[in-house]
């Protein structure tokens, strides 16, 4: 079906929801790359206004992938809640979007609604927001899970520690570990991104990371970010793995680049399941949130395999992979993939605000790597604007490397005092368990909310003394 919209004496004419989408999109050099966004800012325009007369029921009934030849596509369409949608299903885009600024949508509304969302129609809805209100409407939305802490709660703000060395070598992974420890980091996972992505070498440092974790009680989980299929054979090697890490796109043929399918993942995430690692709860339950994705921006483009989508609306498909599987964490990587799709700060700190904001609105536990690579007209004021925006819109946790640069990776991220900033800045915490740990340990002073003791922590350092990972 084609869309048209005028703006004065000229008319704009969009042949498909597809390409409406994308001329729809704020710039961004990756959707200029593949000729799917609009050509000026007057046809942008023209697009938005037409695309906030859309009724949001049309999402259900033109694809932009094709469901006879994408799973992603079966699943968002096989999987959608109608009953659900029925509360918003009589408002058009633009309708939804003043809807969600108002007061009845609130924090338990929204997480009723989720199921009835399709990713297609967050990421329209995204298109005509403002950034004030990309971070209003995704702090009313709150996804916590469950592994050995709790993460995701208001008021909360987690980290992921990324010890992460050119070598993998455990003396310097343990330095950035235990650095990070010593500053409040780690509650949302301790992962490290292996330098040699071998099996032998995954069950190598899950071994490890397992020995501290258990010696010292710590509330926090493990990943080897390794392919899913090496994270199989380290489980039948019986290494002990907390979490299953894979990268994941919005099209079956961004995950076939991937070397995935819906199925792999499935089967992964039960086979961790079964290993009941989990922690108990004081309701009984034990947590059960085992996976941990990664996504971002342009990866379905990177791999010719968008479909002439725009990349903000193939990114938003991730989620509804991910909310499949019920995962502990998802996070968008969203400056990591280059200048070719995001050029700059602006366009980074939009997208990282976008992906967020759709990723709550579906139900995701969403976190962010706010990051940019050395070649990106971009540096760490920008992210300083990201951090501090996403901490405002209700982020459930961010990367923690030491020195905010990863020098494995080598590129720019956020650091242990980052977070420790963030915390101050916005009365935010760690996750309960894991700041319950920390007061312990004397590294939080007794009773505060993330203030470091002024003194090393006697009981941590004992521990440190003691902490032999060669």
């Amino acid at each position: 079906m084609s869309y048209t919209h005028s703006i004065g004496t000229r008319s704009y004419h969009f042949e498909d929801l597809r390409a409406l989408l994308g001329r729809a999109s704020p710039l961004r050099s990756g959707d200029q790359l593949a000729g799917v966004g609009a050509q000026d800012s007057q046809e942008r325009l023209a697009a938005q206004m037409c695309l906030a007369e859309l009724p949001l029921s049309r999402f259900l009934n033109e694809a932009i992938v094709p469901y006879e030849i994408d799973e992603v596509t079966r699943l968002i369409v096989d999987r959608h809640d109608a009953s659900a949608f029925a509360r918003v299903s009589h408002l058009t885009v633009g309708d939804f979007r003043n809807w969600l600024l108002g007061d009845a949508a609130d924090g338990p509304t929204l997480k009723a609604l989720a199921p009835g969302l399709t990713p297609e129609m967050v990421a329209a809805v995204s298109k005509l927001c403002r950034v004030q209100d990309l971070v209003l409407i995704a702090r009313k939305c709150t996804v916590v899970t469950r592994f050995r802490g709790t993460l995701g709660e208001r008021g909360r703000l987690a980290t992921r520690l990324q010890p992460n060395h050119p070598t993998d070598d455990l003396s310097g992974i343990a330095a950035s570990m235990l650095d990070g420890l010593l500053l409040g980091s780690g509650d949302a996972v301790i992962g490290i991104n292996p330098a040699t992505d071998n099996v032998v070498q995954v069950v190598r440092l899950l071994h490890k990371l397992d020995e501290v974790i258990s010696r010292y009680k710590i509330p926090t989980q493990s990943c080897v970010l390794t392919h899913v299929t090496n994270t199989l054979q380290a489980m039948e090697r019986r290494a002990p793995v907390d979490l299953v890490f894979q990268s994941i796109g919005g099209t079956q043929a961004t995950n076939t680049s991937f070397g995935i399918d819906l199925a792999l993942l499935g089967h992964a995430r039960q086979a961790a399941i079964e290993l009941k690692r989990g922690g108990l709860f004081k309701s009984g339950e034990r947590g059960s949130n085992v996976m941990y994705f990664e996504t971002g921006q342009g990866s379905a483009l990177s791999a010719g395999a968008n479909h002439g989508c725009d990349q903000q609306t193939i990114e938003a498909r991730a989620y509804a992979v991910a909310r499949a599987f019920d995962p502990l964490l998802v996070n968008t990587v969203v400056g990591f993939i280059g200048p070719e799709y995001l050029y700059n700060g602006k366009q980074i700190i939009r997208a990282g605000l976008e992906d967020h904001f759709c990723g709550k609105l579906l139900g995701v536990p969403m976190g962010c790597d706010v990051c940019y690579t050395n070649h990106a007209e971009a540096d760490s004021d920008d992210m300083d604007a990201l951090l501090t925006l996403l901490c405002a819109a209700g982020c459930n946790f961010i990367m923690g490397v030491p020195g905010a640069d990863d020098i494995m990776l080598n590129y720019q991220s956020t650091s242990f005092h980052d977070a420790l900033a963030m915390r101050h800045i916005m009365g935010l915490r760690a996750s309960p368990e894991f700041e319950a740990w920390l007061q312990m340990m004397e590294v939080f002073e007794p009773g505060s909310d993330s203030r470091l003791v002024n003194h090393f922590p006697p009981s941590f350092i004992g521990a440190l003394r003691q902490l032999e990972l060669e």
